[in-house]
């Protein structure tokens, strides 16, 4: 090989070298949400997609954008219809926390946030929804399978000891009693009167006339908006700007998102397995949810 030849290929490898030490810099980058352009003048984009199971990874991903302090706010962008009570009610104090720490949160509902999404959102420092978001379905549901019909054409009976006369209370395997039913109408008042006062306290709103439509009817924005639900109108955008006032930037913010890693073939096939089996063994399910 010629010398020019030896010199040429020594360029081109450096180059490439170059080229591959740039691109894998940028996918740390972005792999670990951070704006290309970095600076102080960032705004987080967290999103709360479709129904709420388990709390766990979303807090972990909310809280790790609130520690940091390049990040001056955060928009909670809502997708969903609520789920699970329990779950709505832990993200909703994670969110509350973080507003309380004193860093401004708005909550960006897109298509919905009803039910346990709404009290998610009711933890933000204001909350932003499209004139045709679905919000509010302020309520509590239990279902259940009752499968004990079905069981007796087949040849099959559940025999069962139990403790106490509602340990079975929601059992697909009997029949529902009418002091089952009392039962658990007491925990839906129970968990429907912790939602309202919620409501209450963080939209100032008289308990009264909340009660009036707090029987899981749902709204629009527009209508939300004169109801008192929420605060304004607006698009996703128009929450980012709102939430870089609220943190008094003098610029426009910029915006970071959480990359979402991908996924093979068998992450898809067993990831959030825990998720999938809470929804097969929960019963009854008791959930702040649209249906």
């Amino acid at each position: 090989m010629k010398k020019s030849d030896r010199i040429i290929s020594v360029v081109v490898l450096s180059v490439l070298v170059f080229l591959v030490i740039v691109l894998y810099t940028a996918g740390l980058s972005n792999k670990s949400g951070r704006s290309v352009r970095g600076g102080s003048n960032l705004i987080a984009i967290i999103e709360l997609n479709g129904m709420i199971l388990t709390p766990e990874k979303f807090i972990e991903e909310f809280q790790k954008f609130a520690k940091r302090r390049d990040i001056r706010g955060i928009v909670l962008r809502i997708n969903s219809p609520g789920g699970d009570v329990a779950a709505s009610q832990e993200i909703y104090s994670a969110v509350k926390r973080v507003r309380d720490s004193g860093k401004p949160v708005v909550a960006s509902i897109g298509s919905a946030g009803a039910s346990g999404a709404y009290l998610v959102a009711l933890g933000a420092n204001k909350i932003v929804a499209n004139p045709g978001s679905i919000t509010g379905s302020i309520g509590v549901i239990i279902d259940f399978p009752v499968v004990v019909n079905l069981m007796k054409k087949i040849g099959i009976e559940m025999k069962v000891v139990k403790s106490g006369e509602y340990k079975d209370v929601g059992s697909p395997f009997k029949q529902l009693e009418e002091s089952d039913r009392a039962h658990l109408k007491n925990v839906v008042d129970d968990l429907q009167s912790q939602f309202v006062d919620v409501v209450v306290n963080e939209r100032h709103l008289p308990k009264n006339n909340l009660v009036e439509i707090a029987d899981g009817r749902i709204f629009t924005g527009s209508q939300a908006v004169q109801l008192g639900l929420i605060d304004t109108l607006g698009t996703l955008e128009d929450a980012i700007t709102l939430t870089g006032r609220l943190a008094g930037m003098t610029q426009k913010p910029e915006t970071v998102i959480s990359k979402k890693k991908k996924k093979s073939l068998l992450d898809l096939l067993f990831s959030d397995v825990e998720e999938v089996a809470s929804m097969t063994t929960q019963t009854p399910a008791i959930e702040y949810l649209w249906k």
